[in-house]
Parts: structure tokens; sequence; C-alpha cells
């Protein structure tokens, strides 16, 4: 993280207190959170890393103000998310974060522009501020050329891209990346993990949740889950090289 944005930190963007997230299997209780407390400052990259089971999905989804915890506080830009209903989550979603998914999820009927415009629209933003929003976006990443073409006539790397530039439409405070190199190739993996650690250094706060501890060592931060537990926490002062396979 660099100092420029360590400065301008002053302020967490989030904060977890204690968190629980508990799930009742016939008479079996199952913590898929267990008591998570974190806090993440505007400006850092962090990866939250773990294997299947451990939890992180489950976080993710509670970061995301896709879920609510059983039990705990989870404070996002000042705002208390997690006693909030249906309508008030999907308005955080819609102006706080940008989510970024391994399957990409563009709408198979709708050009490229039309995908990066969704989540303006569901926002409220007009249609001429929309659309230039949405070009900004996809010059950010490089694929402006392409606004008119469809999912199935672009590459799996120019759909990841696509992706990324619906995230940043609405200029949100949080990026939530989902394992966003599940679905792509060694070299592609490495251009969007770049664009990531680019897109960090210009100002962006970036929460990246994986399986893979290799892509995790490319944050600067790496917090490590198991059994719905935080491990270990870890700032990273040097960086490795590292190759996808």
């Amino acid at each position: 993280m660099n100092e420029q944005i360590t400065e301008q930190s002053a302020v967490p963007l989030i904060q977890l207190i204690d968190i629980y997230k508990i799930y009742q299997m016939g008479s079996t209780e199952v913590r898929a959170n267990d008591g998570i407390s974190l806090t993440i400052m505007e400006g850092e990259f962090v990866a939250i890393v773990g294997k299947s089971g451990s939890g992180k999905s489950t976080i993710m989804n509670i970061i995301g103000a896709l879920d609510v915890p059983t039990k705990g506080q989870y404070i996002l830009k000042g705002q208390d998310v997690s006693k909030m209903k249906d309508d008030a989550l999907a308005e955080i979603r819609n102006k706080t974060i940008g989510f970024i998914f391994q399957q990409y999820n563009l709408l198979p009927k709708q050009n490229l522009l039309e995908n990066v415009e969704l989540p303006l629209l569901y926002a409220g933003v007009g249609k001429k501020q929309r659309r230039q929003f949405a070009m900004e976006a996809l010059k950010r990443v490089g694929i402006e050329d392409k606004w008119k073409n469809y999912p199935n006539q672009l590459s799996g790397g120019q759909q990841q891209r696509g992706a990324v530039a619906r995230a940043l439409a609405g200029k949100p405070s949080l990026i939530l990346a989902d394992e966003p190199t599940g679905a792509l190739d060694s070299k592609t993996s490495r251009e969007l993990l770049d664009f990531l650690k680019k897109l960090n250094e210009e100002g962006n706060t970036i929460v990246l949740i994986t399986h893979d501890h290799s892509v995790a060592e490319e944050a600067n931060r790496v917090i490590t889950l198991r059994d719905g537990k935080i491990v270990s926490d870890i700032i990273q002062t040097e960086k490795k090289e590292h190759e996808f396979v």
C-alpha cells in the first residue's frame, strides 16, 4: 500500500466487529464465521484466503452486503450494515460496492456497454450520465472499441475486463473481487492481477477473495481464514513474482 493512500486513510472503510454467521443443520450448529473482527482502511489491497469451508465466501457475502451476520456489527463507510433490510442492502451495493465475479455474469442479450451500464441503471443514474460513466470505465480497462459487442463475441479476458469496467462504472468506494482469476488462463490472470494492482495504486480499495495463495500474495495484506476464524493477518513488505499454472 502506497504512502499517499495510507495518509488519506484516517477513517476505516470496513469494520467487522465480532462477526458470527451461524446455520442450523438439523441438530448441529455450523459457525461459518466464528467471531471475525477486522478493519480495512481506504486504499488498501487486501486478500482474504482460505480453503473450501473456511468461511471466506460467507464473509465475502457479508462484506458485499449480500447477507447479514447472525451476530456482530459491520460498519461500512460509517454506516451499520449488519441490521439492514433487503432494500437498504441493495442501495449500499449499488452505490458503494463494485463486484467482480469469477464467471463474469455478463448478460448475453445485452452488448458490452449495456452490461457495464446495469449497476448505474439500478442506482438511478440518468441515461446520458450512465452512458458517459460506462464508456469511461471501458476506456479505463482498454476495451472501449468493443462497446457494441455481445459477450459471445468477446474473449475470456475481454469479458473479464468488461466485468471490471462494470464494477468501476459507479465509482464505488470498494471493489470486491470473488475468485476473479478462477476462469482465466495464466496469461490473462497475470494481466488481471496487474490491473487490480494498478487500480489500487490509483486509490481504489480492493478486497480479493481467493483459495489460491499465489493469487493472495499479490495483495499488500493477506488475511487467512480457517474454520470460520482469522488465523493470520499479514502486511506484506516484500512481493514475490508468481507464475500461474
